[in-house]
């Protein structure tokens, strides 16, 4: 059998995603993809294998093969005994193949056995799976195959896989047109025999009726006809040798008693008088013991024969064994096995070293040109297979790129100078801004390395970025220890007050677990936020940046400016949006800000309402907190979310309580996140751990 095997992801470990045409690949391979299908598919992997048999057989049906297939035999014992000559036949083009071997016996009481003999095993029960679908296909009969005996053939060398199958042919119950009129041609010759019998029964008697009416018919009667042999053979000795340059006839004893003209030519040892075949030759196909009884059991079967090296030259016989009764020897009818023009002048052979009748001729030139044809498609395939893989590396190098970009623009803005197209500035009526930045840096800088430094702010940033995420706040950008981001911006929400205000708790919280390289104690930062409309644009080219301009940037940067160290200092426009929310917020009083005059702003102390598990987007199976979150999640599931808003079940700042429906959870990140800062709690405000904060 010829297997060719192409896959488009697989799930084993270790298996390649794809697999070449015309590349030989271990049996090891095969079993373990045999396995999984078996445990996918939850089948018996003898019921696996003989579907496969019967899809291997519509497989070369479509590939071409239907043909050559339909043309091995008249019948099912045909079919299968000429199965050899085919692989070895296709053994040309694939060199590689390791193709098993069958042997049809007839039993005394005419049931038919099948020897299946093979090298691979654990790949037998595909046999029936084929012989089953050829039957019911080309020769219109039903087969039902019983394993016999399985065992390891001593007869074959290094212990090969033999089985051997009990085979029940029956003919299907319906009659096919073919059928139908081969009936009508037999009642139609009974007739006209009946009628020639009826004219000559006057004329003829006994035996010469019958033969008359035989030889009336001009030999329409098949079954009737006798091959003719001669009194003795008229062929000339050297005639016979010229003829078959290559046969070798040998005895019982495996004695060599006559050669061909040619194969003397290129093995002179053949004519020494005590020359043994063993000696000079090696059985390669079918695997058997280089004896006469099992070749005699073979006879069917096509050799294959090796030399030994003489003089740095191997040739190879393939060919047909006859046994001669009346004189006890073996004919071995052969010819070279060459597959290409190149392998013809390695041997030292020409064409004319070939007989004119020999078809080695024919196969030589025109496997040559098949092999050619096979050697591009195989190239093709190989660059197909490397443009795949440059693809898929492509496809990776273009996913880390889109990362940076996103990483240092907005989505749908990076989207749309990836197109070519321009963005244009755009206003935004209310946005809340944050800043933050970290006490006494100047001292820290002064007195660490510049690794130290480095290491601190990437810790901290890092912990910062995954808070972004989880209240979809947009971080602007970051200038040595100040972190600037912004919510409303570049998507407007009606929340993005309340977004910044949990994420600046959330920093607060992270800053606590970023140790100061000279104290050894957890950092302290500043933080600001401050409400307003803005402008925001993408500026320069080189390094294109999603920058805000406006009025609101600077009151921001005054409030971080002006706040306490581990404070969060908000405005009286960003108090005014997220009073009513919840959060826990202490009047600061009027303080006089830089370029601003008298300012009455606040410190948030806290939100009541929210776990710092859940400001941190540590809670297991925590719910969305904000309300454009269940809204988005709702659209992409086409469900509405059961969330009550009544003044009777939750609070008016949207608070979901414990009862109510609970959403997919947020996606999971990559960043490891450690424990959070252990803090004093000294309100009751932990009896709200289990209560989110989900905002207008």
């Amino acid at each position: 059998m010829i297997t060719r095997v192409r896959a488009t992801g697989c799930s084993l470990p270790g298996v390649q995603d794809t697999f070449m045409t015309y590349m030989v690949y271990d049996d090891i391979l095969t079993l373990s993809l045999v396995q999984e299908a078996c445990l996918l598919l939850d089948v018996p992997a003898d019921v696996f294998l003989k579907l496969f048999g019967e899809h291997f057989f519509l497989f070369c049906k479509q590939a071409g093969y239907d043909t050559m297939l339909r043309t091995l035999g008249g019948n099912l014992i045909e079919f299968i005994g000429n199965l050899d000559s085919l692989h070895s036949y296709l053994a040309l083009s694939y060199q590689e193949m390791n193709a098993p071997s069958f042997r049809v016996e007839m039993t005394d009481n005419g049931e038919m056995l099948l020897h299946y003999y093979s090298d691979r095993k654990g790949l037998y029960h595909i046999v029936p799976g084929i012989i089953e679908a050829v039957a019911r296909d080309f020769f219109d009969s039903n087969v039902t195959m019983v394993v016999l005996n399985q065992s390891e053939e001593d007869e074959r060398t290094g212990k090969k896989e033999h089985v051997v199958f009990l085979v029940k042919q029956t003919k299907q119950a319906s009659k096919t047109t073919d059928q139908d009129h081969s009936s009508l041609e037999r009642e139609t010759l009974l007739r006209k025999m009946k009628e020639k019998c009826v004219s000559l029964a006057g004329k003829k008697h006994g035996w010469d009726l019958i033969r008359a009416v035989v030889t009336s018919e001009k030999g329409s009667l098949h079954c009737t006809f006798r091959p003719s042999y001669p009194n003795k053979l008229w062929v000339e000795e050297d005639t016979f040798c010229n003829a078959f340059p290559f046969h070798i006839v040998f005895d019982e004893d495996l004695k060599i008693r006559q050669t061909g003209v040619n194969i003397q030519k290129f093995l002179p040892g053949l004519q020494a008088r005590d020359a043994m075949l063993d000696q000079w030759f090696t059985i390669i196909h079918p695997q058997v013991t280089f004896t006469i009884e099992s070749i005699r059991k073979f006879i069917n079967s096509q050799f294959v024969l090796k030399s030994y090296k003489d003089n740095h030259i191997t040739l190879k016989l393939r060919g047909q064994m006859l046994w001669m009764e009346s004189l006890g020897c073996m004919l071995y009818l052969c010819s070279p096995k060459l597959r290409s023009l190149q392998e013809l002048q390695d041997v030292g052979l020409h064409l004319a070293d070939l007989a004119q009748h020999d078809v080695t001729r024919d196969l030589v030139l025109l496997n040559q040109q098949r092999l050619a044809e096979m050697e591009l498609t195989n190239q093709l395939e190989r660059k197909k297979e490397e443009l795949r893989v440059l693809s898929q590396h492509l496809e990776a190098e273009k996913q880390k790129t889109e990362t940076l970009l996103y990483a240092m623009l907005p989505r749908h803005i990076a989207d749309q100078l990836k197109d070519g197209k321009s963005v244009k500035a755009g206003e935004f009526e209310v946005c809340t801004i944050l800043f933050s930045d970290v006490v006494t840096f100047t001292n820290i800088c002064a007195a660490c390395e510049p690794i130290q430094i480095v290491d601190m702010l990437n810790s901290m940033y890092s912990k910062f970025d995954r808070l972004t995420n989880i209240h979809g706040v947009y971080k602007v950008e970051t200038i040595g220890d100040a972190y600037m981001v912004v919510g409303g911006v570049p998507i407007p929400t009606d929340t993005h007050a309340h977004r910044v205000a949990n994420f600046a708790l959330g920093m607060r919280i992270a800053a606590r677990e970023v140790t100061n390289p000279i104290t050894g104690k957890p950092i302290q930062i500043r933080v600001g936020l401050h409400t307003g409309p803005v402008l925001a644009g993408v500026v320069g080219e080189k390094m294109p940046r999603y920058c805000l301009f406006g009025d609101t940037v600077n009151t921001a940067s005054r409030m971080e400016s002006h706040g306490l160290p581990d404070h969060i200092h908000l405005s009286t426009f960003t108090y005014s949006k997220v009073k009513d929310a919840g959060f826990n917020i202490q009047e600061r009083g009027q303080i006089e800000v830089k370029g601003k005059g008298q300012m009455t702003t606040y410190f948030l102390l806290g939100n009541p309402l929210m776990s710092e598990d859940s400001i941190m987007g540590k809670e297991v199976g925590g719910s969305c907190l904000y309300r454009e979150d269940l809204h988005s999640q709702s659209k992409e599931s086409d469900k509405v979310p059961d969330v009550k808003t009544g003044r009777g079940d939750t609070p008016s700042d949207g608070v979901v309580t414990p009862g109510s429906n609970r959403l997919d959870p947020l996606p999971s990140f990559a960043w490891d996140i450690t424990p959070p800062y252990e803090t004093n709690e000294e309100n009751s405000a932990s009896n709200f751990k289990s209560r989110l904060c989900v905002l207008f």
